[in-house]
């Protein structure tokens, strides 16, 4: 009220006062008032200016004082391999003698370039970055140990949930989370019973299940990596659909034990939110408005139809590397946590600048030449907020 009443008099005293020189005064008096008027409302707008800013501030600490804020992450780490060459799986042209030429030094320079990045999401947010995040294009546990040991991220005090995929490349899925946040209940690998065109097994990547307390509440997490899309999109979809299945049966499973219960689903799913084995096998729907009790909603849908992805082929984007929750994280006036809103998390830093490749995410290798870039997806994450008590 006092910095109104001020303004008030600054601006009755300016006018009243202007108008009198000028009515009364000679032209030299008159240009004079003029330069007195313009003076006053220059200190009445930047006054106006200053008042907005602090009422602005006010408002966002008010905001920040009244939420927790939690943010949870997914990022494709584009082939991060070890050196080392192990017998049972394809990894050769990932090691210094491969076609790669995939040295240590090669190998310590991506860890950088990706802790780099990891180090970065969330913190406009939150101080720690993401509490929890789901990768891919992991080779073991010992790559994500590697990462975790970075300096950039080794003061988080990272833990990790990692199982060997039968995957005939060795890449697997994994799960990064911060003890402050999250609390690890049971985990578990899910295996994906794909066959090829002869009928014999085709082995992919296991959906890595995880259960556990976030900030004290029940969160189920389901981390994919869904068969890719060589032989064709159209060709490769049931494959995708089989993936989808498999996860959506647990899902299933936990939604008729506990019809409010909190999931989230990530992964690179190599296929777009509007994909048949998203929209129709996982049934997740865009609009929140049309999201059942036991459905998931997926926040991507609009990003794709306005043409943003998270990585790019033949000048296309697509947007594989999605995040999707259960209907109990719609409702924003609950005690816990609630969604917020969805992100692509990508800096110029992260982008090819030239070549064919010229504004597409900034890759590792182009046919066989170290890039020395960070990976060929940018990461998404998901903003929760929950009120203080």
């Amino acid at each position: 009220m006092a910095i109104c009443k001020l303004l008030n008099n600054e601006v009755h005293y300016s006018y009243v006062k202007s108008v009198l020189i000028i009515f009364f005064d000679s032209r030299f008096r008159t240009f004079v008032a003029l330069k007195i008027l313009k003076y006053r409302l220059m200190r009445i707008l930047k006054s106006i200016l200053l008042v907005a800013f602090l009422v602005v501030s006010c408002s966002l600490n008010v905001q920040a004082q009244q939420y927790k804020a939690g943010v949870i992450a997914f990022y494709n780490l584009e082939n991060l391999f070890d050196t080392i060459n192990q017998p049972e799986v394809n990894d050769e042209e990932f090691t210094p003698t491969g076609t790669n030429l995939y040295t240590p030094q090669v190998y310590m320079d991506k860890l950088g370039k990706l802790s780099d990045v990891l180090s970065m999401i969330g913190t406009d947010i939150t101080p720690d970055g993401f509490s929890v995040l789901g990768c891919a294009e992991i080779e073991n546990i010992t790559v994500l140990q590697d990462l975790i040991n970075m300096p950039k991220l080794k003061s988080r005090g990272y833990k990790i949930v990692h199982y060997d995929s039968p995957d005939k490349r060795g890449i697997d899925v994994g799960f990064l989370y911060n003890p402050k946040y999250f609390k690890v209940l049971h985990s578990e690998p899910l295996f994906v019973p794909l066959k090829g065109d002869d009928g014999e097994p085709y082995f992919t990547r296991d959906v890595l299940y995880v259960y556990g307390l976030y900030d004290g509440e029940p969160v189920h997490f389901f981390i994919n990596h869904w068969p890719s899309r060589r032989g064709g999109e159209e060709a490769s979809a049931p494959n995708r659909a089989l993936a989808a299945s498999v996860a959506k049966a647990k899902i299933d499973s936990i939604n008729n034990a506990s019809p409010d219960a909190k999931i989230i689903l990530m992964g690179d799913l190599n296929d777009d939110p509007v994909s048949p084995s998203v929209a129709k096998t996982l049934g997740a729907v865009g609009d929140e408005g049309r999201v059942k009790p036991n459905g998931l909603y997926n926040p991507w849908v609009k990003y794709y139809k306005d043409g943003i992805g998270t990585l790019a082929y033949g000048d296309a984007w697509n947007l594989f590397d999605q995040i999707m929750l259960s209907h109990a994280f719609l409702d924003k006036k609950q005690s816990g946590f609630f969604y917020q809103k969805a992100s692509i998390f990508s800096k110029e830093f992260m982008i090819q600048k030239t070549g064919r490749y010229k504004g597409y995410p900034l890759r590792t290798y182009d046919s066989g030449a170290y890039q020395g870039g960070y990976s060929d997806h940018f990461p998404t994450y998901i903003l929760f907020l929950k009120e203080k008590k």
